[in-house]
């Protein structure tokens, strides 16, 4: 029998490394809602520089994410994971003692250059069962976005308290604890090995590249955190101009982050049980431009900043939980892993370009310019989306197998796809995995536990 729910080490596992993982978000987010206030009193400052700044850990972490990731198959989980947040923390600290713009871009880029993502997924796989490794990364997922909705409440209230040097110095001591969760409440995986469901594999990225519906969800997400990192080059200024005090940012925040997140489930209800996905993601890139439009052009007063932001933030968090649910579903059954790792490296290349492009145009035209520009590459993304096929609404499912030759793996994968529900089936004989794509709405169960190996 397959078990329906976590074991106590699985679940352990999966919230260690889920608050592993948020912390080190958080410590990276908290600064969104406040450097661009900091920055201005820093040496050798420009609004390109303050940009800059604000995306730089973007660039190192989408350079070095699947790197670090690969190294850990070779040299362990832990010590990559570690050695990670450690460059982390360091680059927090540099940035905390930092008394010009070049010292905190050196201590940004250090940030992103702990680039632990990959290999925290990776060390989720070899610690859950292959029925629960989905549950497991979702529970993660979750972290991260609830990182984001804390940061940008909590950034404000600790720049009140501690100033911006005092949010990087806690970004350090966080990172350092993680360390210490890791070696103290992480398990230690009894066997490490290549999981194509949650890391990227060398040999597929031409194929994933290729493939014009994933490129599509890439370009999105490049496109969604460029448009989030650019903009907040610049609110929490023109927050400033029109006369809301810096110290109460966090009570704009607040409600507007709380009311997003209830104002987005619905829609995200709706986009998965009605099968509405591709529907419900045109609509929310048309309601983001709408807000960035509005920004760019209605009058600066705080009741209509308030409601477009919320506007903002609703469709921001609508996409947020889409578009990975949409690469889940375009992904092939055996490439999971590599499309997330393109995926995930574009989500930080966006957040680079959109940090340098926000503070070049904000010096050069004006922080209404940085909401307009933005408007714009969210009409071409939109463009681009319309001509996404309809996804299937087939979910990824792992079934262990045993270890096979390549025969076998090919006579079992056959038999797989004729199970009611089983619309692709790859067999990795070598890893003793079959990496499935199903509809669990028509999924005999039954007959698919058949093919499972008991557990030990």
């Amino acid at each position: 029998m397959i078990s329906t729910s976590m074991t106590a080490l699985e679940r352990r596992a999966a919230a260690a490394l889920a608050g592993i993982f948020g912390v080190r978000m958080l410590g990276m987010f908290m600064i969104l809602p406040v450097f661009a206030l900091y920055a201005e009193h820093l040496a050798d400052v420009t609004p390109l520089l303050i940009g800059v700044a604000i995306g730089i850990y973007g660039l190192t972490q989408a350079l070095l994410q699947i790197p670090f990731g690969m190294a850990s198959d070779r040299l362990g989980r832990k010590p990559v994971i570690a050695a990670g947040l450690l460059i982390f923390a360091v680059g927090s600290v540099v940035a905390a003692l930092a008394d010009s713009i070049q010292g905190v871009i050196i201590g940004r880029a250090l940030q992103g250059a702990g680039a632990v993502a990959a290999a925290v997924m990776a060390l989720v796989a070899d610690l859950t069962r292959e029925e629960h490794r989905t549950k497991a990364m979702a529970f993660i997922g979750m972290s991260i976005g609830m990182s984001f909705v804390v940061a940008m409440v909590l950034g404000p209230l600790l720049n009140q308290w501690f100033g911006v040097p005092g949010i990087f110095w806690l970004t350090a001591a966080l990172a350092l604890g993680g360390i210490t969760l890791l070696f103290v409440v992480v398990p230690n995986p009894q066997v490490t090995q290549r999981h194509r469901d949650a890391e990227p594999v060398a040999g597929q990225f031409g194929r994933i590249l290729r493939d014009g519906q994933l490129l599509r969800l890439d370009i999105g997400i490049l496109m969604l955190h460029m448009v989030l990192t650019a903009s907040f080059v610049v609110v929490p200024l023109v927050l400033r101009d029109i006369g809301f005090a810096p110290a109460r940012h966090w009570l704009l925040y607040l409600p507007v982050m709380v009311l997003a997140i209830t104002l987005a489930i619905p829609f995200i209800i709706v986009a998965e049980k009605k099968r509405k996905l591709k529907q419900v993601l045109l609509g929310a890139i048309a309601a983001l431009a709408l807000a960035m439009v509005g920004m760019g052009t209605l009058g600066d007063g705080l009741g209509s900043l308030a409601l477009l932001l919320l506007l903002f933030f609703t469709a921001f968090n609508l996409l947020e939980a889409t578009l990975p649910s949409l690469v889940s579903k375009f992904a092939p059954a055996d490439a999971r892993g590599t499309s997330m790792g393109v995926y995930s490296s574009s989500q930080f290349i966006g957040a680079f370009i959109g940090g340098a492009a926000g503070g070049w145009l904000h010096g050069q035209y004006g922080p209404h310019s940085v909401f307009l520009f933005s408007a714009a590459a969210l009409g071409l993304w939109w463009l681009a989306a319309l001509g996404m096929r309809q996804p299937r609404y087939l979910a990824s499912h792992l079934l262990k197998v045993g270890a096979m030759d390549p025969a076998q793996a090919a006579v079992l994968a056959s038999e797989l796809l004729s199970v009611r529900g089983v619309a692709e089936a790859v067999v990795s004989g070598e890893e003793g995995v079959a990496y499935l794509k199903v509809d669990n709405q028509q999924l005999d169960h039954a007959a698919l536990e058949g093919f499972s190996l008991p557990e030990s």
